[in-house]
């Protein structure tokens, strides 16, 4: 129930593959994996990613759905719905939704960049000729300037709840199905550019080609497997209630293994194009593939810069930096929204309110702690920024994967059964009953390793 209606539902099953794959289609997509497969060496690293993609993400995907969907409920109120009496397991629903609120923390900030760096090419800021330096200088000027910063993190939280108040089909369906759409497109046309640039077969090859002599170059293959599995966990934005949200409110014509295998196809073929856009172009303007984080807002201008018609081929592609991260940006905060009408039993007017005017406050310290706030390192030496950003994809999101799972599969929790039955309700591919034991054992050791090699320092 919302304020005492019956709970909404997606108008079409397009719109809940759309919506959700906009939730893990995001800045993990087209920002961190390029850049962590570079560092890892490309082809292997590729070929990994997707095995646990679909070994590891699309079963924990299927149990944050069938939470949703079972319940009828967001993080909270889901777990006390199914939970046995007397048990404690909607206690993660808060930590999770606490897990959503630090994402967006930071997440805004960043969207905002995309935004921001839209504006700068169609405005001509980056023009053709600019060396290294000058390219560099405009991401550093933009760090130093906290009102441009605030500014263009403002406009991505009030569009984002401005969308979510239409409701769930007219704001945030219908939202995502034409950005989604426009950003396929937008992708696919920067690719086909990408491919026929001179000299780009070699970053196809990079990309693409298996080379244990460049695994070797990066550490090794139990480095570059961590690795993979790190990024085919965290892609899909599973652990924080982000995709229990979007189970609570889809039919049961279909099974979740089919829908989840339709939602990591999508985020995986965006994934796989951006590096078909990247890849091509570094190797074409001598650009080293590796260059991690800074890929995006200094290699990448370099690259526009020096390439004819490059204040175009820039625009386009931070327009659809910010159609993927928009997408992201406004699926949490649908979550958010459905937590405080299923929890505190909010109208959607007044949690648009409320939520938005916290959230512009408290994301202020991750764009302060670029400028006013410099000078504040927390774990590890690390800004504000990277601080949330570390919590929240090494700690909440494994950890909050694992809870899941075991909620799903354990006799403590709701029971393998019980999650079985609603993962297998409807038409489609069904979860084989044979899986119990990979389920029950198998899955969490993979996904503690994903969280202690993430606490781990990197060396």
């Amino acid at each position: 129930m919302e304020n005492g209606k019956a709970r909404e539902g997606f108008k079409s099953r397009l719109g809940f593959l759309l919506v959700s794959a906009g939730c893990a289609i995001g800045i993990g997509n087209v920002w961190r994996f390029p850049y962590v497969t570079g560092q890892n060496g490309g082809g292997v690293f590729v070929l990994l990613y997707l095995l646990f993609l679909l070994v590891l993400g699309v079963p924990v995907l299927t149990m944050e759905f069938a939470v949703g969907r079972a319940s009828r409920r967001s993080a909270v109120e889901g777990y006390r719905a199914l939970e046995k009496p007397g048990h404690k397991w909607h206690l993660h629903g808060w930590v999770a939704v606490g897990g959503c609120w630090l994402l967006m923390m930071y997440y805004t900030t960043v969207s905002g960049w995309m935004v921001d760096y839209f504006v700068k090419f169609l405005t001509g800021a980056f023009r053709s000729g600019m060396d290294a330096a000058a390219v560099d200088s405009v991401f550093s000027a933009m760090l130093a300037d906290p009102l441009e910063m605030a500014g263009y993190m403002a406009l991505i939280v009030v569009a984002g709840f401005a969308v979510c108040s239409f409701g769930l089909q007219k704001g945030l369906e219908r939202i995502s199905k034409g950005m989604m759409l426009a950003l396929l497109a937008l992708i696919v046309v920067l690719a086909v550019h990408a491919l026929t640039l001179p000299g780009g077969g070699a970053g196809v090859a990079f990309y693409l080609l298996p080379s244990l002599e460049r695994v070797q170059a990066a550490g090794g293959i139990g480095r570059v497997i961590v690795a993979a599995m790190n990024q085919a966990f965290f892609t899909l934005s599973i652990g924080a209630s982000s995709m229990e949200i979007f189970g609570s409110y889809m039919s049961k014509d279909h099974t979740l293994a089919g829908e989840s295998v339709r939602i990591c196809g999508l985020d995986t073929f965006v994934a796989m194009m951006s590096g078909l856009i990247i890849f091509p172009a570094c190797f074409a303007y001598g650009v080293e593939p590796d260059a991690g984080p800074s890929l995006i807002f200094k290699t990448l201008p370099n690259v526009f810069a020096g390439m004819p018609g490059g204040r175009v081929w820039g625009a386009l592609f931070f327009l659809f930096m910010t159609f993927a991260s928009f997408s992201t940006v406004i699926a949490v905060f649908e979550n958010l929204l459905a937590f405080a009408a299923d929890t505190f039993g909010w109208s959607r007017r007044r949690a648009v309110i409320i939520c938005c005017t916290a959230m512009l406050v408290t994301s202020l310290p991750a764009l302060l702690g670029y400028n006013l706030l410099a000078g504040v390192k927390l774990i590890g030496g690390r800004d504000i920024l990277d601080t949330e950003d570390f919590i929240v994809s090494n700690l909440l999101l494994p950890a909050g994967s694992l809870v899941y799972l075991l909620f799903c599969v354990s006799k403590w929790g709701w029971g393998f059964d019980n999650y079985l039955a609603e993962a297998n309700t409807g038409r489609g591919v069904r979860i084989s009953p044979k899986l119990k034991l990979v389920f029950q054992f198998v899955l969490p050791a993979l996904i503690l390793l994903v969280l202690i090699s993430g606490l781990l320092p990197q060396g």
